[in-house]
């Protein structure tokens, strides 16, 4: 009999090509494995970046770390320079004053050969801090260019338009900007109550046999607000003769499952969110309007015959 030939192994399958840019809806441990460039340092500085932002009169250094940049306490540290133009040099490169300045708020055991980041995500933050400097640093009084003036940023562009506000770049000023950051930072702290509640909203379903998928924010802060309490107020007739019953007569059960304080506090919070949200989307609304009218004034007249 003639021999069994033996099957030709098939040659290995290339790996997954490494992705452009890094997935940050990943874990940390996901993406240090991702391969995507800077991913590695991403994890080592714990999601950290540090913006240096050149200012009128000096420079500022940031901690940056997404919607957390507005906090206060963001910026590190701020230094004035008596001839911003020798700092950072393509000759003699950077200075001693902005080196010293760097190296003071760098991570323990990070080079300063470290990539550095320049995209769009990095220029939308750079026009953002321009307009907020002052409230970092109230001595800076930046006169912002033209260029910059005249330009939205993306992230900008695409909150505004989630809220049903189209505008054009030329009609964007800072106290649109201001309402807007201010309804985005409401739409964070919401988020990350959401999920809190989500996560203690099994109870609801393990005690009382109420089903909580398909619950907002408000809802589920007001269920949680009924437990603790023992009481119904007008407010609350968002809920079933039903479940408000359930909630009342189990209200006992989550005794040792929730934290009373914590849950009427989350549930005032949420309620200030709202009206703090709801006040700033009226002042954007009649912003807005303004802006319009302004560039309807100033707007060239189209096909004016030349004399």
């Amino acid at each position: 009999m003639p021999k069994r030939r033996r099957g030709v192994r098939p040659p290995p399958l290339d790996p997954s090509p490494a992705p452009a840019t890094i997935d940050y809806s990943l874990t940390y441990k996901e993406i240090a494995a991702s391969g995507a460039p800077g991913a590695v340092d991403f994890v080592k500085n714990h999601g950290l970046y540090l913006l240096l932002l050149e200012t009128p009169s000096g420079f500022s250094i940031f901690s940056l770390c997404g919607v957390y940049i507005h906090l206060p306490d963001a910026i590190q540290e701020f230094q004035k320079f008596d001839d911003k133009s020798s700092a950072i040099n393509v000759d003699t490169g950077v200075n001693k004053q902005l080196t010293e300045m760097i190296m003071k708020w760098r991570r323990p055991r990070q080079k300063l050969g470290i990539p550095c980041l320049c995209d769009e995500v990095v220029m939308d933050v750079m026009w953002a801090m321009k307009r907020l400097i002052r409230y970092f640093v109230p001595t800076e009084t930046p006169e912002l260019a033209e260029e910059d003036s005249l330009t939205m940023s993306q992230g900008l562009r695409m909150f505004l338009s989630r809220y049903g506000f189209e505008i054009k770049p030329e009609m964007v000023y800072n106290d649109i900007v201001r309402a807007a950051s201010i309804m985005f930072r409401c739409d964070a702290v919401e988020k990350d109550l959401y999920e809190h509640l989500q996560h203690l909203g099994r109870h609801l379903k393990n005690v009382s046999g109420i089903d909580y998928e398909n619950w907002g924010t408000v809802k589920l802060a007001t269920a949680f607000k009924i437990i603790c309490s023992h009481k119904i107020d007008k407010s609350d007739e968002m809920f079933s003769d039903d479940v408000r019953s359930k909630l009342l007569d189990d209200a006992d059960k989550y005794k040792d499952l929730v934290f009373s304080t914590g849950c009427i506090a989350n549930y005032k919070k949420i309620l200030g969110l709202n009206i703090l949200r709801n006040d700033k989307m009226d002042q954007l609304a009649e912003l807005v309007k303004v802006a319009r009218i302004k560039a309807e004034h100033v707007r060239v007249p189209e096909n004016v015959p030349e004399n």
